[in-house]
């Protein structure tokens, strides 16, 4: 029988040794060269119920195998269950690439990619609603030039590699959830442009949809690495904005939001949030961002688990069990 990945990691550290097969998506294949000089592959292998990484020696029958088949390829993979400090690192004995016709299975491709636990149509069905809740006709009309343009590819997309809501119709999902929560803040703060605010929110992530590509393994695409999803989406506002003639002070406004949603230069950002409307966004991006790790960290853990592992955007492992009644 094969393991999903949550089989492999419910057992916790006692089930050391035990041999397993799964099939899997290739996510990442990284080359890297040990200290004496061995190439080896720091890989992230997962499927609809989570990942792990491990390393794959170019001893090791399956460096070859993976190294043909490349990110995106679906494997199925041989080894032993076991971990490394404490997160889920099994040992590779083997690996197969599925052909064409194995990969046309009923089914198949359903079991291996992650989606947003929210079902996608009525996500977009309210996300529709938001654009449509936008009171001035222009800023209106400049969301809507810009999702005339790449609805399609916005409702299918991650939104990150890794890091928070990385899974199909991740994208649509953490900006339906931004918009819910800028909603329930705005009469908090009445300084905050509201229709600015809203706008700002579903157009800040945009450039998403070019930044990254690929069906099973998400990755960055030549424009993704050379100008990011800041500009990307920027540039989308702009010509969105321009089309419709929205007023040069508002599009400035509109542009500011989305080159500072990221917060700081170090995590991507072009500039600091300067306008209410733009600091309000960027909180908001950050509690989500941060709240979708929460979420996807609890979906994924095992009854038995206590901690999630380690999860680089909070510095820290989650604790997974519920508060006692």
């Amino acid at each position: 029988m094969l393991s999903t990945v949550r089989d492999l990691k419910a057992p916790g550290t006692e089930a050391n040794g035990r041999p397993f097969a799964s099939l899997l998506v290739v996510k990442k294949l990284a080359p890297k060269t040990a200290s004496n000089g061995n190439p080896f592959y720091s890989v992230d292998l997962g499927d609809r119920t989570g990942s792990f990484g491990c390393t794959i020696f170019s001893d090791n029958p399956a460096f070859e195998v993976l190294k043909t088949g490349g990110e995106g390829a679906v494997v199925r993979i041989e080894g032993k269950i076991d971990y490394y400090q404490g997160r889920l690192s099994p040992k590779i004995a083997r690996a197969d690439v599925l052909s064409e016709d194995q990969l046309g299975a009923p089914g198949l491709l359903e079991t291996l990619v992650e989606v947003a636990p929210e079902n996608s149509e009525a996500l977009w069905a309210e996300f529709e609603t938001f654009i449509e809740g936008i009171g001035h006709t222009d800023l209106r009309a400049t969301v809507r030039a810009v999702f005339d343009d790449i609805g399609e590819n916005f409702k299918w997309a991650p939104a990150a590699v890794a890091m928070h809501h990385a899974y199909r119709h991740g994208l649509l999902e953490h900006t339906t959830h931004m918009a819910r929560a800028c909603q329930a803040l705005l009469p908090l703060y009445p300084e905050v442009h509201a229709d600015l605010a809203i706008a700002g929110i579903l157009l800040h992530d945009t450039g998403k949809v070019i930044e990254y590509e690929g069906t099973l393994a998400t990755k960055r695409s030549r424009r993704g690495i050379l100008q990011g999803h800041v500009v990307l989406g920027y540039q989308l506002a702009r010509k969105a904005g321009m089309k419709v003639k929205l007023a040069p002070d508002l599009l400035e406004r509109l542009e500011h939001i989305i080159l500072s949603h990221q917060g700081e230069p170090e995590w991507g950002a072009a500039v600091y949030a300067a306008t209410p409307e733009a600091v309000f966004v960027s909180m908001i991006d950050n509690l989500d961002a941060k709240m979708g790790m929460v979420q996807r960290a609890l979906r994924q853990a095992g009854e038995t688990d206590e901690f999630s592992e380690r999860l680089p955007g909070l510095s820290s492992q989650l604790l997974t069990k519920k508060p006692l009644a």
